[in-house]
């Protein structure tokens, strides 16, 4: 079964959304909320420079794993401050 690559964005998406509502012990996603907005920040910068590192001495699998770490870490921004993917496909979708 062909799965639609932008389904996994909103799987996740959502997940992340239902452990702001309805926290599970134990969850890495309620550990970021619960230390708020900095450490979110925090953890997102640091898989930021953890892409660059990758892309300038990893092979195509490690750059892949380090995005796909980042993605996410972006997705708990978008929610924490309310952001949702419509809103950023909307906005990619204004500049062409």
């Amino acid at each position: 079964m062909s799965e639609n690559k932008e389904s996994i964005i909103r799987e996740l998406y959502d997940v992340i959304v239902d452990r702001r509502i309805n926290p599970a012990e134990g969850s890495y996603t309620n550990y970021l909320f619960s230390k708020g907005l900095g450490k979110i920040c925090k953890k997102l910068g640091e898989e930021a420079i953890e892409v660059v590192i990758s892309s300038m001495n990893g092979e195509k699998k490690d750059i892949v794993y380090e995005i796909a770490d980042l993605q996410y870490h972006l997705m708990v921004l978008m929610v924490e401050k309310g952001i949702t993917p419509e809103d950023v496909y909307d906005e990619l979708r204004s500049r062409r």
